[in-house]
């Protein structure tokens, strides 16, 4: 059976809210026109004629006075009839406590600065989701099924998530899209993850967008779109199985390198702009990576995207360049508070 809701059986609270104020400035209007009552005598009437309270008159009425309350009387009563049905739907449904949770909910998606935003909750949502609480990393999930909030896995998680559909605009508003520095979407329909990489580079031009692919054909459109970065997990997984036929060693160490639960060591990408200015354009040597933290630098992203393997001393970092270090979890963290990486 569908579930009802206030619109469906056409009552609505803040109409109640309008109804009553309007009944109740009417009457108060009304006895000083009619009666000569001070603002805070006809207010006075007004008020305990609407609650019905059974006071009697402040000052004695007209018969042109008590005609007009009359009528006051008997709309009044349809006012109050309805204020207290749609008062107690609300309650009943529970739409009031939805909305005091949506807008608790709100206030914090609104306050967060540099997050990410998943769209969509499914199996690999859900896998992004379980990496970034481990990494400590803030993030906002949309997802149009509220119900896939329920998993036992993150009942004791206080997720932030918006209710809606990722390709409308609003929805990433909600979502803070203006304020987030990157975007993850994992839809199944190619089309709706381009659709959202469309929107979410337009209302946010800096934002780093990674998107899920399922066909070959998809990934250049995504890239031209805006994606930084376009996943297909079929050929990820297809290369991983036959890798470790080839090359069972290497695959099982990068595997327990890259898992944070079994394994201490980590990776940490060293941008141009998170280097201080008295180490900027100096070579890899100088900088003391090493000597202050104990990581090894093991790739030099190049401005262009290409990688270079085990760069020399003398690489000097460019602009829009990065080095990519790896280390036990108290060298990366050595690492952060050397650079002072937030």
């Amino acid at each position: 059976m569908e579930k009802l809701g206030l619109k469906s059986v056409g009552l609505n609270l803040q109409t109640a809210v309008v109804l009553v104020l309007g009944s109740t400035l009417l009457e108060t209007i009304g006895l000083i026109l009619i009666e000569n009552y001070s603002f805070i005598d006809a207010f006075y009437m007004s008020v305990i004629t609407i609650s019905t309270v059974g006071f009697g008159e402040v000052e004695p009425l007209t018969p042109t006075g008590r005609l007009f309350i009359s009528i006051m009387i008997l709309i009044n009563i349809g006012v109050v009839a309805y204020a207290l049905a749609a008062f107690s739907f609300y309650v009943i449904e529970g739409k009031l406590f939805e909305q005091m949770e949506n807008s608790r909910m709100q206030n914090r998606v609104n306050a967060l600065r540099d997050h990410t935003i998943i769209c969509g909750f499914g199996r690999y949502g859900r896998e992004v989701v379980r990496h970034l609480i481990q990494q400590k990393q803030p993030f906002v999930i949309i997802e149009e099924n509220e119900e896939k909030f329920s998993l036992p896995e993150f009942e004791d998680e206080d997720l932030l998530y918006v209710i809606g559909d990722a390709t409308r605009d609003e929805i990433l508003v909600e979502a803070g899209v203006a304020q987030a520095n990157s975007l993850i979407t994992a839809l199944n329909d190619d089309s709706d993850n381009l659709f959202i990489v469309l929107s979410a580079k337009e209302l946010n031009a800096g934002l780093r967008i990674v998107s899920r692919a399922h066909q070959a054909r998809s990934r250049q459109k995504l890239r031209k779109a805006g994606a930084n970065h376009v996943i297909m997990p079929e050929q990820i997984g297809g290369f991983y199985m036959a890798t470790l036929i080839s090359k069972p060693g290497a695959v099982e160490f990068f595997s327990y390198v890259t898992n944070e639960l079994d394994s201490d060591i980590g990776f940490e990408e060293i941008r141009y702009d998170q280097l201080p200015d008295k180490l900027r354009g100096k070579q890899l040597l100088d900088l003391g990576l090493r000597l202050h933290s104990g990581v090894n630098v093991i790739g030099h992203r190049l401005t262009g995207g290409k990688y270079d393997v085990n760069p020399s001393p003398e690489t000097i970092m460019e602009p829009g360049g990065s080095f990519i270090a790896v280390g036990s979890q108290p060298q990366i963290l050595a690492l952060r508070k050397y650079l002072k990486i937030t």
